[in-house]
């Protein structure tokens, strides 16, 4: 179409023709990237994106962090293993991240400390590059760690990303240390570094509510049950699993943050073809009750290779894991298996001077981990790295997010908004390193003075009461208490200082549905709560959620 101008009329007639064109095509679309996903990944997506000023959906099928994301280790660290691998830039990027996201979230996440016992017969992964070297190099050692090539490893891991809040490795004498009175009297030396605990699931919440309070809209238990592009827009049908209604979302483009189940929404949801998959490798944890003192974690190395973490976890219990095991079908329920049990057990009982039973047990749990096809001989040796890769061959865009780690989720969303600044080129800058996540707003050496604040605030909690809120909401802690001047004001108790202003905001901001979201995902007070008072509560939130 030709316009011929003559007069102010067709100078307004023009204008009004390109207002109305525009205006057509911003309505044929309601967001310009859908998140497909509410694991770490999609949530970090999301945020990142809407913070760069797209306009973003996202829609889970589960609650928030329901699979992967709430069944890890619990750690953000570099991996100190991986050097035996020779994935430099990798652990490089991950130990950089660490003191990144240990400074945008001091609520819930702080420094660790972590002693690795050395005895002579620790082997490697016979699958690794170093052992294959060491072993044309040096076959007297026959697969065995010498000292010397662990405490290099621990230089390396600490001088590689450097450190501003956590301190570096040093030499310790178990037999005269503290840490020595768990472990058998065999063990003699153990070198201590530092990484990061993580709450995993609440840093998946608390980057959802961020990115909603940005302008992104969350959907929880909504499926996206298919996709279909015209004319360069996807076009999705989302399905609600609380009442089953349907309705239709256009985006320009899509982001598949499925995790194990990237695989299925390319090839169901999607329908494209695609040689790219992942490989599915449950790890599984076992939570005991507590098996030393110290507040300092174990890596503790196995003659055949591999390596688990026994872990001080939630003050009154100790963290087992994590296995390496195949796990190809998505509609088994990954679940900690007797040999998996068996063999964690076994395990840390090879250090531990006091045999690991079945009746240390509390609970156990297990995830799968969608790892990159890279073809690797084993599931210890799959890559932990990611892979963002676009495809345009249905006309409209999508970028299918592969593996990843915890650690470097943050990185891993600022390289996607990169990829796909280059199809939308409205993206703004990077934006995310060091801005705090919500309650996150606070120094992380002023933790304990927070803590003494909120005492002081509210005088009727006790000192493990506030410490669980601080360490939960940061400085929102106050928000949420508001003008309670009496533990009455925060209506029904529940058990376990869960009462019914703190189950209220976890609705209402954290997208809470169920009580096993609350006392599993949001919090970890399953452990302390009672069969009855999580029926009583249950009960409460389907009295309330449906008024």
């Amino acid at each position: 179409m030709v316009f011929v101008i003559n007069d102010i009329k067709d100078y307004i007639y023009c204008g009004i023709f390109f207002m109305n064109k525009y205006k057509d095509i911003d309505n044929d679309i309601d967001v310009d990237i859908f998140v497909i996903g509410g694991g770490i990944n999609g949530c970090g997506i999301a945020r990142d994106a809407v913070g760069r000023g797209l306009s973003v959906e996202l829609a889970e099928m589960n609650d928030l962090a329901s699979a992967t994301s709430s069944a890890s280790t619990k750690l953000f660290h570099g991996g100190l293993r991986y050097l035996e691998y020779w994935k430099v830039r990798l652990v490089r990027e991950a130990l950089i991240e660490r003191e990144i996201l240990l400074k945008a979230m001091p609520h819930i996440s702080w420094p660790m400390r972590f002693v690795l016992p050395y005895h002579k017969n620790m082997r490697f992964d016979v699958d690794t590059p170093t052992s294959k070297v060491l072993n044309i190099l040096m076959p007297w050692l026959k697969g065995r760690r010498p000292s010397w090539l662990i405490r290099l490893g621990l230089f390396l891991y600490d001088n590689l990303g450097g450190r501003d809040f956590l301190k570096g490795t040093k030499a310790i004498d178990l037999p005269n240390s503290r840490v020595g009175e768990p472990l058998k009297n065999k063990f003699l030396k153990a070198f201590e570094y530092s990484d990061c605990w993580i709450e995993d699931s609440r840093l998946v919440i608390l980057n959802a509510r961020d990115a909603e309070i940005r302008g992104a809209k969350i959907n929880v238990r909504t499926k996206v049950i298919s996709a279909e592009q015209s004319n360069g827009i996807w076009h999705l049908t989302l399905q609600s699993l609380k009442d089953n209604t349907t309705r239709i979302v256009k985006a320009r483009l899509i982001v598949n943050a499925g995790g194990p189940w990237v695989e299925d929404i390319i090839q169901n949801t999607v329908r494209l073809n695609s040689s790219e998959g992942v490989r599915l490798v449950r790890g599984s944890h076992l939570i005991t009750k507590k098996l030393y003192d110290h507040d300092k974690c174990y890596f503790f190395q196995g003659e055949d290779g591999r390596i688990i973490f026994t872990i001080p976890y939630e003050t009154d219990f100790t963290l087992i894991g994590t296995t390496d095991v195949e796990h190809s079908d998505l509609s088994i329920k990954p679940e900690c298996t007797t040999e998996e049990k068996n063999y964690l057990m076994n395990f840390a009982s090879e250090y531990l001077e006091l045999k690991v039973t079945n009746d240390d047990i509390i609970k156990t749990y297990s995830g799968v981990r969608p790892l990159y096809n890279d073809n690797a001989s084993s599931a210890s040796a799959a890559t932990r790295d990611y892979v963002l890769s676009i495809d345009q061959t249905l006309g409209a865009p999508i970028l299918n997010v592969f593996g990843g780690k915890i650690t470097t989720y943050r990185k891993l969303s600022e390289n996607a908004l990169d990829k796909i600044s280059k199809i939308l080129p409205s993206v703004g800058l990077s934006w995310t390193a060091g801005i705090p996540l919500p309650g996150g707003d606070f120094d992380i050496q002023d933790l304990e003075s927070l803590i003494n604040k909120l005492l002081k605030k509210y005088n009727f909690l006790s000192h493990k009461w506030a410490i669980r809120l601080i360490k939960a909401y940061g400085t929102d802690a106050f928000d949420l208490l508001g003008n309670a001047k009496t533990d009455k004001d925060l209506g029904l108790n529940f058990g376990a200082t869960l009462t019914e202003r703190e189950v209220l905001w976890l609705i209402t901001k954290e997208y809470a549905q169920t009580a096993d979201d609350i006392i599993w995902r949001r919090s970890k007070l399953g452990l302390r709560l009672s069969d009855k008072e999580i029926h009583i509560l249950s009960e409460w939130i389907n009295n309330n959620l449906t008024k």
